[in-house]
């Protein structure tokens, strides 16, 4: 397992977000959206990935888990970094929604790879048994795997022990 558990504050994993197309406020402190998350982060500090499970959601496949985030500086063979978070995430939530799990790829923010003379957007994705399930209304490529391909449950390894920031509000 190349993962280790990490949470939405965590300021390493932050620096990875930062330089993800996804995020809204480079430099806050939360990186990841309300709601249920579960954040990894690799032992070499170079990969992130994020699942988000919300149950109220605007788009065709709600209920599904949701990689919100995932970004590899080097830190291994992309397709078997997917794969392996998605163990960790089953690992970390149990048994999978039937919509399986979806992530939502921007293809005006990111590069496809040529396949066959053919521009693929998603293409590690795809080598880790995603397949394209649509689009959502904004046009974000969708793609999708199912329960049924998913790997079996692996846990992330646990971070070293480093407290989650304590937020308190000034006295009014």
């Amino acid at each position: 397992m190349m993962w280790c558990r990490s949470h939405r504050f965590d300021p390493e994993a932050r620096a990875l977000a930062d330089r993800h197309y996804t995020r809204q406020k480079v430099g806050t402190p939360q990186f990841v959206r309300a709601g249920s998350c579960c954040v990894f982060l690799t032992a070499c500090k170079r990969g992130l990935w994020v699942t988000s499970w919300q149950k109220y959601t605007k788009h065709a496949w709600v209920g599904a888990w949701d990689c919100a985030l995932f970004r590899s500086e080097g830190a291994g063979v992309a397709s078997d970094l997917i794969r392996e978070a998605v163990a960790a995430t089953r690992a970390h939530y149990g048994e999978p929604p039937a919509l399986g799990m979806i992530t939502m790829i921007d293809r005006a923010q990111t590069q496809p790879t040529m396949v066959h003379g053919e521009k693929v957007f998603g293409w590690t994705y795809r080598k880790a048994g995603f397949v394209e399930a649509g689009e959502t209304a904004g046009g974000k490529l969708v793609l999708q795997l199912l329960p049924s391909l998913m790997p079996p449950p692996a846990p992330a390894m646990p971070m070293a022990l480093r407290p989650m920031p304590l937020f308190t509000r000034a006295a009014a």
